[in-house]
């Protein structure tokens, strides 16, 4: 009789494309003192990163993933290859081969010898799709999209994971696929074994964000302590071949994980906890169990897995002109009349000047903003729409206003109104900045599997 296979560690490195390049540091050597079979996964594809690696990728063909890679896997690329540690990310973008010619240039550099690189391609829909198959699922808009991707599942990471990659970088695909993949390679889970598919979705999920799940969006000092939040850890999973998890973090490092910041994660973003749709399973929720089992170490189990859906999530983007913004302070008595009075100004002369910027936006940056509107209610100080007291005794504000234009010429009018308010007045501007960036709009299509051709190589 066979032995069963040892449990699987996947920690994570990354919980978006900001996130700290440090971070990777102690899961890796948390994951090497553990011993055992082990994966360190990064996730940094959010929907605005991949449209901004897609206009980067337009303007430079050899652009286009992860642009500080290199300072992501630095740290971390000479043990994990050394441990034999397989390192699983999204990194590619709109890029995934530049991404993989990135790795294997700095595994070079670094006397690793030859890298391979694992690709999982097929998420772009353009390259794919017929205009009649296009037509079909497309939204309401009628002009062309600049890029479309969609959501990959996981069987294209176990592929290359078995075929021996040592890194294997991905476009787009689910986040939760990253440690789903993984997972399918270590314990050869069949592909309609829904309850152990939801289950390993879970616990990507519970890793996708990072230090999310150990304490950092979690953290709200005096309702939610954590302990040394500056340093807070990564998470580390220990998974069953039964689906069963524990979730924990890398050793030596701040944060917490208990069943409250288990729970937050766990409901993160999900639409409907009995059915979250995936393009590997529908994962059931209603029925999770978490146990504490010791400090920063939880159960869970219950994740029960329904059929796949037949279509994927696709995200399409638009070219949406530009985004003008400009920043004024004022400080003082009176500092809030003055920025009011700023805002006017501006809404006025814009009227004037370039009516397509409308409607433009002023917030009270600290005052009035994320909880204003883009008709600049708040800021403007109409009767009714201002809680009490909420102006008094402020004498430190910042001004932004800010629109969208169809034109650059547009945008560049907003900048420089703003840029006249230094002697123009109201009185004791200071500390002007502006910026104009390329906007992309975005929506979500539904697309036939059957229609998407999935593929992977071994560079």
């Amino acid at each position: 009789m066979s032995s069963p296979l040892p449990p699987l560690l996947i920690g994570c490195g990354a919980g978006f494309s900001g996130d700290r390049w440090d971070a990777a540091v102690p899961v890796v050597r948390t994951l090497i003192a553990r011993g055992g079979p082990a994966v360190l996964m990064f996730e940094t594809l959010a929907e605005r990163t991949l449209a901004l690696a897609q206009l980067q990728r337009r303007q430079n063909p050899a652009a286009g993933f992860e642009p500080t890679l290199e300072r992501f896997i630095r740290p971390v690329l000479a043990d994990c290859v050394r441990h034999g540690i397989p390192i699983v990310g999204n990194f590619g973008a709109a890029n995934p081969r530049g991404a993989a010619a990135c790795l294997q240039a700095l595994a070079a550099e670094l006397g690793l010898g030859a890298l391979r690189v694992g690709v999982v391609e097929g998420d772009d829909v353009l390259a794919q799709l017929s205009p009649d198959q296009l037509a079909q699922v497309r939204g309401p808009r009628t002009d062309a999209p600049v890029s479309a991707n969609a959501y990959l599942g996981a069987q294209g990471i176990a592929a290359c994971l078995r075929a021996g990659a040592q890194v294997v970088v991905t476009g787009r695909v689910a986040d939760p696929a990253l440690a789903l993949g993984p997972l399918l390679a270590h314990f050869g889970w069949a592909n309609d074994d829904w309850d152990r598919l939801a289950a390993g979705t879970i616990a990507g999920h519970l890793l996708e964000c990072g230090a999310q799940v150990c304490g950092g969006y979690f953290a709200d000092p005096g309702l939610k302590d954590v302990p040394d939040l500056a340093h807070v850890g990564f998470p580390v999973l220990e998974v069953q071949a039964d689906g069963r998890f524990v979730v924990g973090k890398a050793e030596a490092t701040g944060g917490c994980v208990d069943e409250r910041t288990v729970k937050e994660q766990l409901l993160y973003e999900i639409h409907d906890p009995a059915a979250y749709l995936t393009p590997d399973v529908v994962a059931d929720l209603s029925e999770v169990t978490l146990q504490p089992l010791g400090p920063d170490q939880v159960q869970v189990s219950g994740v029960r897995g329904h059929a796949r859906p037949d279509t994927l999530k696709t995200t399409a983007c638009f070219e949406g002109g530009w985004l003008a913004e400009g920043e004024i302070s004022y400080a003082g008595p009176n500092a809030v009349a003055r920025a009011r009075l700023a805002a006017q100004v501006v809404r006025s002369r814009l009227a004037e000047l370039a009516p397509g910027l409308q409607p433009v936006r002023c917030d009270l940056i600290g005052v009035a903003s994320l909880f204003a509107d883009d008709a600049g209610t708040w800021a403007a100080g109409q009767d009714g729409l201002e809680p009490a007291g909420l102006m008094q005794d402020v004498q430190d504000v910042r001004l932004r206003v800010a629109a969208r234009a169809t034109q650059r010429s547009e945008a560049e009018l907003l900048t420089r109104e703003v840029l006249a308010l230094y002697t123009c007045g109201p009185a004791g501007g200071g500390g002007v900045r502006s910026a104009i960036t390329p906007r992309l709009a975005s929506e979500s299509w539904f697309v036939p599997r059957a229609w998407i051709k999935e593929h992977w190589s071994l560079l």
